[in-house]
Parts: structure tokens; C-alpha cells; sequence
């Protein structure tokens, strides 16, 4: 099991920017494929993007160009800078180390 915290949510403005982290214990985080997954009210759960341990990058269409996941294997640390953001992205954020855990999600608020 991963114990996995996120964190810098918030409340921004439209066309601002927010970083997100997400902490992990464990010594092998390197070896993880970490992703970051959304729920905005009242909907699904809409997946972001991915970060393989090669090194691999994988983005939902519409955050391309926009957002970007990096990943500081010696930190346990997989990061998600969202850029241009718009009300459409308010949603709780969760990352996961995939097929072991989730984190507890944290609040993005966009406003107009």
C-alpha cells in the first residue's frame, strides 16, 4: 500500500495558475506510474494525465499545452502545473500511483 498526499489546491482566477503536488511514501516510487484524475461537482471521474517510470507523458486532449506533469523520483514527488486555468477545471484532484493507491484529492476552484 502507498500512502500518497496531495496538495496545493486552491482557489485561483480565470487564465491563473496552480501547481499541484502529490507526496508518496515507499522506497520504489520511481518504479510507480503515477497519474492525476479530476472530479468536477456533480460529475465523473475524468483522468488528466500520466507519468510512466520511463519517463513517458500522457495528457487528456483537452489539458494538452496547458497542463504538465513532471515527476522528482528523489523526492517521492509527482507534480501537475496547470496553467491557463478556466472555471471549467474547478474539481477535485487525485493522483495515484496506479494499480496500488489513491491520494485523498485536493480542491481546485476557478473562478470567472
Amino acid at each position: 500500500q502507498v500512502q500518497l498526499v496531495e496538495s496545493g489546491g486552491g482557489l485561483v482566477q480565470s487564465g491563473g495558475s496552480l501547481r499541484l503536488s502529490c507526496a508518496a511514501s515507499g522506497s520504489i516510487f520511481g518504479t510507480y506510474v503515477m497519474s492525476w484524475t479530476r472530479q468536477a461537482p456533480g460529475k465523473g471521474l475524468e483522468w488528466v494525465s500520466g507519468i510512466y517510470s520511463d519517463g513517458r507523458i500522457y495528457y487528456a486532449d483537452s489539458m494538452k499545452g496547458r497542463f504538465t506533469i513532471f515527476r522528482d523520483n528523489a523526492k517521492n514527488t509527482v507534480y501537475l502545473q496547470m496553467n491557463s486555468l478556466k472555471p471549467d477545471d474547478t474539481a477535485v484532484y487525485y493522483c495515484a500511483a496506479i494499480g496500488r493507491d489513491w491520494g485523498q484529492g485536493t480542491q481546485v476552484t476557478v473562478s470567472s
